[in-house]
């Protein structure tokens, strides 16, 4: 009976270690089953879950619980903005103070209440708070001068959100932002200075590769298509990037 009991004892210990073995490389064999992109998948949505967790980030069902008491939404923004497939959102919102409304003697009533933006990332259904900051851009009716005043234009594309300003014929200019360090960070800047149809300049900055390149329109009698640029690489000093949850005003925000 003691003889075959340690065989029954050997034949159970053999058992769990055969079932152990089978279980580690069903595991195994799980993992390589995975393609780059699910693989990347899951890695973000790991990556989500510890920002959530360790900058204990607002999560709730809808966007309208976002918008603080004296604000309004703006303007909605879709698109992907940490690659997991899934559409997040991107809320410029505008004060309500009754007070910054005032009547003009030539555009008649205009609302001045400052817009800011607060950046979503949708997840199970629930969106969770990224960036807030809701008074960084001023308002649409400012006053332009004998030309209007530059217009305000919020995108996102391959994970990227661009704030864009368009200033007609005198040109544009462009901040571009990315997912990082739990915010959203200022990596490029483009811009081009025009006198209606001709260019005059055009600048873009990479703060990643801390590089300037700068064209210069030599042909000043050009009137648009017969440019002849001249062009400047130079090193720019960066010793902490932007974040969107820190600019006060982007009418005082410096490229460089």
């Amino acid at each position: 009976m003691i003889i075959q009991s340690k065989t029954m004892n050997k034949k159970y210990s053999v058992s769990i270690i055969v079932a152990f073995f089978v279980l580690l490389q069903s595991c195994n064999n799980s993992n390589k089953s995975q393609t780059p992109i699910q693989k990347e998948q899951v890695s973000i949505k790991e990556e989500k879950k510890s920002e959530a967790v360790g900058r204990n980030l607002e999560t709730r069902k809808t966007i309208a619980d976002f918008i603080p008491v004296g604000y309004k939404i703006f303007q909605e923004i879709k698109g992907d903005l940490n690659k997991d497939g899934v559409e997040d959102r991107v809320i410029i919102i505008k004060g309500t103070n009754k007070e910054n409304i005032i009547r003009d003697e030539y555009r008649g009533e205009l609302d001045r209440n400052r817009r800011g933006i607060i950046v979503l990332f949708k997840e199970n259904g629930n969106y969770i708070q990224a960036v807030k900051n809701y008074d960084c851009f001023s308002s649409e009716n400012e006053d332009g001068g004998v030309y209007f005043a530059p217009e305000l234009d919020v995108s996102i594309e391959k994970g990227k959100l661009y704030v864009h300003y368009g200033h007609g014929r005198y040109g544009y200019w462009t901040y571009t932002f990315r997912s990082k360090n739990n915010d959203f960070e200022l990596i490029g800047y483009d811009s081009s200075d025009n006198f209606g149809p001709r260019i005059d300049s055009e600048t873009s900055i990479n703060y990643l590769t801390k590089k300037k390149v700068t064209k210069t329109n030599t042909n000043q009698e050009g009137e648009g298509g017969d440019e002849v640029f001249e062009e400047k690489t130079e090193k720019i000093k960066v010793n902490k990037l932007v974040q969107l949850s820190k600019i006060k005003d982007f009418d005082e925000l410096e490229s460089t």
